[in-house]
């Protein structure tokens, strides 16, 4: 079923782009089924997409070129762009919006084929061969042999992704309610005391609440929002000068300065592996 909405926040999304696309998750087909360990498919989106809250019968991992996926997994936010992807256990409960013109990337794996170590959500590094071997189990005329062969060697060369970029929400009712008024608004320049204020409650005990529930300070944590909805604005195009204004910094250098620390390094480098990715 589809619908098109715009205007208000969605699960597991930025505040919603006019004309986006709101999907619920189809049931994987008949051919999913056994002989299949892993299934691919790839689709490609003309608007921003959303999926409505879902989970899978079997793990998937997904991925993306051209744009950005953000996906909300549990009490945390995953921001996955061009070169590395996302893995969902069998069973996780899961919302997902992706840019426009993305191609989206998705395979599932039979649940009893787990990989060691693959029992949580994370990032996964998208390397060329892992990412060439799906694409290629995406094809229906594989026999069982070659199907095999592949399907093993993908088992045995992905991995977690050294950089596990995620945002983790606080899930504390203190505070919940600015945590989601920032990720509808990450612009939103209001200072910890103007949000005790206006939350009838004392700076220390927000301050408090942020740094228990999420491990980070407030400042802290609104710094890596911001940075995860960079990573989308940058993807569709948009200049660092213009994504440091929508993103309410003061100056485009605090800005860069807050990017490299988060991502370890500028946006215009990060810009240049992405498009050195794509290339490869």
């Amino acid at each position: 079923m589809t619908t098109t909405t715009g205007g208000s926040a969605g699960l597991g999304a930025w505040r919603r782009e006019p004309a986006t696309q709101v999907l619920r998750a189809r049931p994987l087909p008949d051919t999913a089924a056994a002989p299949f360990v892993i299934f691919a498919e790839s689709h490609v989106t003309g608007v921003p997409t959303e999926w409505e809250p879902h989970a899978h019968p079997m793990h998937e991992l997904v991925w993306v070129r051209n744009g950005t996926l953000t996906a909300r997994v549990g009490g945390r936010v995953f921001t996955v762009s061009q070169g590395s992807g996302l893995w969902l256990p069998a069973g996780e409960l899961h919302a997902g919006r992706l840019t426009a013109k993305v191609e989206l990337y998705d395979a599932f794996f039979a649940p009893e084929h787990t990989p060691a170590g693959f029992a949580r959500p994370m990032a996964i590094a998208m390397h060329p061969v892992l990412e060439s071997l799906l694409i290629h189990l995406g094809r229906r005329d594989l026999d069982a042999g070659a199907r095999a062969r592949a399907e093993a060697v993908v088992l045995d060369v992905m991995e977690p992704s050294p950089q596990q970029l995620f945002l983790p929400l606080p899930g504390d009712p203190r505070i919940d309610a600015i945590a989601e008024a920032l990720l509808a608004d990450p612009a939103d320049r209001r200072s910890l005391e103007e949000w005790a204020r206006d939350r009838g409650s004392s700076v220390r005990t927000i301050a408090r609440a942020f740094r228990t529930s999420t491990g980070l300070s407030f400042t802290q944590w609104r710094q890596s929002l911001r940075i995860h909805h960079a990573l989308t604005l940058l993807a569709e195009g948009r200049e660092v000068r213009e994504t440091s204004d929508l993103l309410g910094y003061a100056q485009p250098s605090t800005f860069i300065d807050a990017f490299r620390r988060v991502m370890g390094a500028t946006p215009g480098a990060y810009l240049e592996g992405l498009s050195a990715a794509a290339d490869r």
